[in-house]
């Protein structure tokens, strides 16, 4: 397989990888919390209806088609950004460092939230904890930066061969 579609390859597999790690930790919170698929029913509100309605009620539903639907936006967002941290850390393989990898892919997901901040009903964000957002982001950036320096040093590897 040719060394660029490997790279873009790794960077789908790193951006799955922070795609699940957010994923399950907020479907572990929201079953212990509220209702389970509750988070991406509210992200899927905001996103595609609209949501006053929801985060201006404390009404608790869960909607599997909203929740479905986010989180394909969901993981296929995770995916670009994945491959786009994969490209970006194989043009800098020669002065790879993990903590700045960590750091990097922490602050482009958090400049992500942000955005998404902006795009949807900020109601329906403040539904969201800040202090679980800023976690699942980081576990999510050293997921996905130990995934890509494992595979950047064997592709290194493998070219010097």
């Amino acid at each position: 397989m040719p060394p660029k579609v490997k790279v873009y390859l790794d960077g789908v597999i790193a951006g799955i990888i922070g795609a699940l790690i957010v994923a399950i930790m907020f479907l572990f919170l929201d079953a212990i919390t509220r209702l389970p698929l509750y988070t991406p029913t509210l992200l899927g509100e905001g996103l595609f209806v609209g949501g006053h309605d929801l985060a201006a009620t404390d009404r608790a539903q869960v909607s599997l088609q909203l929740a479905v639907m986010y989180t394909w936006v969901h993981f296929l967002v995770f995916i670009v950004l994945g491959v786009i941290a994969a490209q970006f850390l194989l043009l800098i393989k020669n002065d790879f460092a993990l903590g700045s990898s960590i750091l990097l892919l922490f602050v482009i997901l958090e400049i992500g939230f942000i955005a998404t901040w902006f795009v949807l009903d900020r109601g329906v964000l403040d539904k969201l904890s800040w202090t679980m957002v800023v976690v699942g982001n980081s576990l999510a950036a050293i997921g996905m930066a130990s995934y890509l320096s494992l595979r950047i040093q064997n592709l290194s590897q493998t070219e010097s061969q």
